[in-house]
């Protein structure tokens, strides 16, 4: 074999080398990709206004899958996203803030959100709620979650409480837009 053919036949396996180690780094970045968004941290698209003012319409926020089971536990004033009950008729993810916790009791009384009889102090809300509500105890293995647009969101007071085991993701902080970058917690 001459030295002219050597090369020829080294470089032709130089690529096909090159291609495959492609196709495998292509594959393991597709594979680590959706591992980690489907377990561990997903992007999401805000797409209604119950929590206006706090998270505007097409919002894109990063939401926490995985930590906050394992490390960490819901609070209340956490912002949460969850697969609705039922009886709210929709298959859609729903986006609200975490109010109260089991064996929590919730009121809305003179436009003003109660939980255990104490106040909550609501600078995130787009305004008060119009109608009373409660007193209600919210039940073992459920919580009580509302939308910042008070007025303008279908949540825990129009169908009923959220089972603990619906809870997907816990939001993390917005990406987008630019301006608004920021953390979402509390």
């Amino acid at each position: 074999m001459s030295l002219d053919q050597e090369k020829d036949e080294y470089s032709q396996k130089s690529t096909a080398r090159f291609f495959i180690e492609l196709a495998e780094i292509v594959i393991i970045a597709f594979a680590l990709s959706w591992l980690i968004r489907t377990f561990v941290l997903d992007a999401r698209v805000i797409p209604s206004g119950s929590m206006l003012p706090t998270i505007q319409l097409q919002d894109r926020v990063i939401v926490d899958k995985f930590f906050f089971k394992y490390f960490d536990q819901l609070r209340p004033g956490d912002i949460i996203v969850f697969h609705p009950p039922a009886s709210a008729h929709s298959t859609d993810d729903f986006i609200k803030r975490l109010i109260a916790m089991p064996g929590d009791t919730v009121e809305i009384k003179n436009h003003k959100t109660y939980v255990n009889g104490q106040p909550l102090t609501e600078t995130y809300i787009a305004e008060p709620s119009k109608q009373d509500f409660g007193p209600i105890v919210v039940p073992e293995g459920k919580l009580f979650v509302m939308g910042d647009n008070r007025n303008n969101s279908a949540d825990s007071r129009e169908w009923g409480f959220l089972p603990i085991e619906n809870v997907t993701g816990r939001t993390l902080f917005r990406y987008w837009p630019l301006n608004h970058i920021g953390t979402l917690a509390h």
